[in-house]
């Protein structure tokens, strides 16, 4: 194996899935994985627990002073395994398989490469170059929200998956919980019995109306708002009239959509539904919400990334949006700038997972020479 390869693959055996998704393992041991690896380059390690026991990581490689500063920042969390060979990193074909490899360790890896290449050349930039692991971006984000108290970076990239496209903002996404009440009585017994179940059907329906009116609505450059509900679970068995039933939604947002925007919405399905049905009971509790991201593309460390993947690629990037909300969200509203660049990727949260290891080595140069125009 090449040292790419070694690096990410002994990343990807690490379960460092998170707690909130099927009981994972957490981020611990990652965090100490890469604190051991930044600690081998000689860079100063701040290893902290953000939430108990699931522990931030911040490398950071001194600049000589009088410099901008620049976090390379990633996630340690990764969704659920689909089985206990997710975390055996397979090559095919100048691709790495396996969990966390495109989402999102490759970017550790290029990020840790591009540090190293810094080293090698003896150059001290006169700002701080810092690399930044946090916890639980695939449930609620603790990790990010709990770094700007400790570290503020002039500007940070996010080196997640992008095909080697620079992101200068994002979706963002709200998430609730319904729980409509009944009451429990034999399934032979309408004079008692209310089905909490059916009682969903008016706000069920106007989901799906909202939605096809989202469609109608304008779009944003990277994709439209949109509503759907995700799970739903109610009843004991069958020949009861079920008292209780909880349905989970979520309202993705794109840019000038708010997370109260949704809110409202959601309040509105539910007052539809009293109107239908006087026996409806219905709670609504919001389980996370995040505004979407906006930002200039003028941005000092947007186009610092820009500029070098131009370099790199010998072409200008592709410069976009994203639907999907990331942590560069929080860092954004704390006041720290953020560019999302990385690796090509696909598969995420899903068995067939993968990442181009030959992007992952482009990231790297990327990174480098962003660090050296940025922290200049």
């Amino acid at each position: 194996m090449s040292e790419l390869e070694t690096l990410l693959a002994d990343m990807v055996r690490i379960d460092s899935s998170n707690p909130g998704l099927a009981g994972g393992p957490g981020e611990a041991a990652f965090a100490a994985h890469l604190a051991r690896l930044m600690e081998q380059l000689g860079m100063e390690v701040d290893l902290w627990d953000a939430l108990p026991g699931r522990p931030n990581v911040v490398g950071r490689l001194p600049g000589g002073g009088g410099g901008r500063s620049l976090m390379l920042l990633g996630h340690l969390d990764v969704v659920a395994p689909w089985g206990p060979e997710a975390f055996v990193p397979v090559v095919r074909e100048g691709r790495m398989y396996g969990r966390g490899a495109a989402d999102m360790k490759c970017g550790f890896a290029a990020a840790l490469l591009a540090v190293e290449a810094l080293i090698a050349a003896d150059r001290r930039l006169p700002g701080d170059v810092l690399v930044a692991g946090v916890i639980d971006e695939e449930w609620e984000s603790a990790g990010a929200a709990a770094l700007p108290a400790r570290w503020r970076p002039d500007g940070a990239v996010l080196v997640e998956c992008t095909d080697l496209e620079v992101v200068a903002e994002h979706g963002g996404f709200a998430w609730y919980e319904v729980v409509s009440q009944g009451v429990e009585a034999a399934g032979a017994d309408p004079e008692h019995g209310v089905d909490g179940i059916a009682l969903l059907a008016p706000v069920l329906a106007g989901i799906t109306a909202l939605d096809a009116e989202l469609e109608r609505r304008p779009h944003a450059r990277y994709g439209r708002g949109s509503i759907h509900a995700s799970t739903i679970a109610g009843g004991v068995q069958l020949p009861v009239y079920p008292a209780r039933c909880t349905l989970s939604v979520e309202r993705c947002l794109i840019a000038g959509e708010s997370v109260a925007q949704a809110q409202a919405e959601m309040e509105g399905l539910l007052s539809a539904a009293r109107e239908a049905d006087p026996r409806f009971r219905g709670d609504l509790r919001a389980v996370v919400a995040r505004e979407p991201l906006e930002q200039s593309a003028d941005e000092p460390v947007i186009a610092a990334v820009a500029a070098a993947a131009a370099t790199v690629l010998g072409r200008p990037p592709v410069l976009r949006g994203d639907i999907g909300w990331a942590d560069s969200g929080l860092l954004v509203a704390a006041g720290i700038p953020v560019a999302t660049f990385g690796p090509a990727g696909h598969g995420e949260h899903t068995a067939d997972e993968w990442v181009d290891l030959a992007s992952v080595a482009t990231a790297a140069q990327v990174l480098e020479r962003t660090a050296l125009t940025f922290c200049a």
